[in-house]
């Protein structure tokens, strides 16, 4: 069973980690919760997912692509499955912070060498910081940060 608490954990984080970040894009966000919790502590945020039953939050129902406008200051993705890779290369082409919280690779790879993977292409695309926190929850609560030059 999911945490029900993860969305709102994962926005405080999100705020005390990048205080300045108003503007963010939530990549494969479901129905919008993680949108919620972020609006709910002051942020403006667009949730990008093809899910057609959603809350009533900014929501763009498409896929997310790297030629996707960039009007944001962050990029974060709660378990976006195979969206995790695009969230941090389109941070590192827009020169933006990132936030992921992976559940599972797109690619088979088991999680841990996953998450050192992903690490590895956000250090190797420019990130100046890239580190790892968890969030006090259940479930795969490890989540990747990347701080731009």
């Amino acid at each position: 069973m999911a945490d029900k608490r993860r969305f709102d954990l994962f926005a405080d984080l999100l705020v005390t980690r990048f205080p300045q970040a108003l503007r963010v894009y939530d990549i494969a966000g479901g129905m919008g919760k993680l949108n919620e919790s972020l609006t709910q502590r002051g942020r403006t945020v667009t949730t990008f997912d093809l899910r057609h039953k959603h809350l009533p939050v900014k929501y763009a129902q498409r896929l997310f692509t790297l030629e996707e406008p960039c009007e944001a200051e962050l990029v974060v993705g709660m378990h976006p499955d195979g969206a995790t890779r695009i969230i941090i290369e389109y941070a590192a082409r827009h020169g933006l912070g990132f936030a992921v919280v992976p559940c599972c690779s797109d690619n088979g790879m088991p999680y841990k060498p996953w998450m050192r993977h992903l690490a590895d292409v956000a250090r190797d695309a420019g990130f100046t910081t890239v580190e790892e926190a968890a969030l006090p929850m259940d479930g795969r609560a490890r989540v990747l940060l990347g701080v731009w030059r």
